[in-house]
């Protein structure tokens, strides 16, 4: 748990955008230490590797999207999520679309691909991002904090007027096998009354009961219900793990958030590192044992070698 982590072999996944409905065939390959996350279009001739980095966050409408303009990755926060899920640091995207496959709308079906593929171990050690003093983002009546805690936690605050959610708060303690059990499979949700004028947008083109917890007026329309009775507040968690994950290292501080969304984390990310005296990066060599502990594999899901 001291060292970073890459998957252990290539592995290629298939699906629907869930924006551009378009089917995306996506290739993970392992990758050297301090190499970070980053992505790469197939479908563009000489297209550029783009870092996933907070500063390479182009738009936040409705996903979280690394660079700008045609050449763009769209709706990664869900991967993302599941790869800090597991404590991965680096790994090398290869994909042949405008955006990442949604499979079922959470992150299940990276979860067991990469559980399948299997974690190789690194020699070098992980660092982590310690927040040393509070910083908070607000956007209208939206905001986000993250302030200093000896390990990750996310305080999490939904408010919909919806009959189903109306507000659900939740307040997660990052480890691996946390997230594995708790929020992983909490898939992303959205209304019967928005769908025509997100498909004007040009959004949700491939969307579905398949990849979405969908509700009418009163009632989820999905035939088996939720996965969790507060899937959607679970949901904004692995949202806001993933777009967190983009500060590059693990986080050793308390994020709270209120109503955010893509938008507000990438701001309070960006806002962070704006601020220097907020945060210092530590080997998890010398790092307090909870915050590395949280990322220890649980037994039936650690590689063997």
């Amino acid at each position: 748990m001291l060292n970073q982590r890459t998957i252990a072999k290539t592995v290629t996944i298939t699906g629907i955008g869930i924006h551009s409905g378009e089917k995306v065939s996506m290739t993970l390959h392992p990758a050297q230490a301090d190499s970070g996350i980053s992505f790469k279009r197939t479908d563009i001739k000489d297209s550029e590797i783009l870092k996933a980095t907070a500063t390479t966050v182009g738009a936040t409408e409705n996903n979280t999207a690394i660079g700008s303009g045609a050449g763009a990755v769209h709706t990664v926060e869900h991967l993302l999520s599941v790869l800090y899920g597991f404590g991965i640091n680096n790994c090398f995207i290869e994909i042949d679309g405008p955006e990442v496959p949604t499979m079922d709308g959470s992150g299940a079906s990276f979860l067991y691909v990469i559980k399948e593929t299997g974690i190789q171990q690194l020699h070098k050690t992980k660092k982590f991002l310690v927040v040393t003093k509070p910083v908070e983002v607000k956007v209208g009546e939206k905001w986000a904090r993250i302030e200093p805690c000896e390990k990750l936690i996310i305080d999490s605050t939904i408010v919909f007027k919806h009959p189903i959610i109306k507000t659900q708060r939740k307040e997660f303690e990052f480890t691996c096998e946390n997230y594995i059990n708790e929020i992983g499979r909490a898939r992303t949700f959205g209304f019967l009354r928005d769908v025509d004028m997100l498909k004007r947008k040009g959004l949700i083109k491939g969307g579905s009961l398949d990849n979405a917890v969908v509700l009418d007026d009163f009632k989820v329309m999905n035939p088996d219900g939720l996965r969790f009775n507060d899937e959607f507040v679970r949901h904004k968690i692995l949202d806001t793990i993933g777009d967190i994950s983009l500060l590059g290292y693990e986080i050793a501080g308390k994020i709270t958030t209120y109503m955010s969304g893509h938008h507000v984390h990438n701001v309070l990310c960006r806002k962070l590192l704006e601020t220097p005296d907020a945060y210092e990066i530590v080997s998890a060599t010398t790092l307090e044992k909870e915050a590395v502990q949280a990322f220890d594999l649980p037994m039936a899901l650690a590689p063997s070698f």
